[in-house]
């Protein structure tokens, strides 16, 4: 799935991103390090993973957006 980076914090490594329908969904640290990235800035495009429904959906894994 893709997303548009939203908020980072480089110290806790977590933010939040925008679907495309502009839903945001944020992720952790361990989902920002699954995509083995070493920093994310606000309006990048990511591919993201996540696991869950509606209000319990979880991102597992954020990356960069590669073509």
């Amino acid at each position: 799935m893709q997303a548009t980076a939203y908020t980072y914090d480089s110290e806790s490594r977590s933010g939040s991103v925008l679907l495309d329908d502009g839903t945001p969904v944020p992720f952790d640290a361990a989902a920002f390090d699954a995509g083995g990235l070493r920093l994310l800035r606000p309006g990048q495009r990511v591919r993201i993973e996540t696991e869950g429904e509606a209000e319990a959906r979880r991102i597992t894994l954020v990356t960069l957006q590669t073509f």
